[in-house]
């Protein structure tokens, strides 16, 4: 994990200091709980970003949302309606939780981890075709 990346997000969470940072922390929190090994970033001038073998989400705050974007959301398993946001794109979908909004955290966690297990896959394959090279 970044710990500069970690401060980071840290430091936004608290700056925030409203109901955009408390969601934030909550949803961090419900991310290290379905994956441990994941690796916080920093990117794009202050998101921030949630990766495992790629990245899984990222975590923009707005005035009247928190956005979380899953890079490969479109191939994601949603039975629980979780995606409310960027539905028509062929690769991200997110997830807009406004002042009040909750998350279905059982079902949140579920997302994370087949948002992990498709980064593996991707990996996966991208290794067996240089192999065939």
């Amino acid at each position: 994990m970044s710990v500069a990346a970690s401060a980071n997000i840290d430091k936004r969470i608290k700056e925030l200091g409203d109901w955009r940072g408390e969601t934030l922390a909550r949803v961090r929190k419900l991310i290290h709980e379905a994956d441990p090994e994941i690796i916080e970033e920093w990117k794009w001038r202050g998101v921030p970003v949630w990766e495992h073998d790629g990245i899984v989400c990222t975590g923009e705050t707005y005035k009247q949302i928190v956005k979380l974007t899953f890079a490969r959301g479109a191939a994601l398993p949603d039975p629980k309606k979780l995606f409310n946001a960027s539905l028509d794109g062929n690769v991200r979908r997110a997830i807009d939780i406004p002042e009040g909004g909750t998350l279905n955290a059982p079902a949140f966690k579920t997302l994370i981890r087949a948002a992990v297990a498709a980064n593996k896959e991707a990996l996966a394959e991208r290794a067996a075709k240089k192999k065939k090279r």
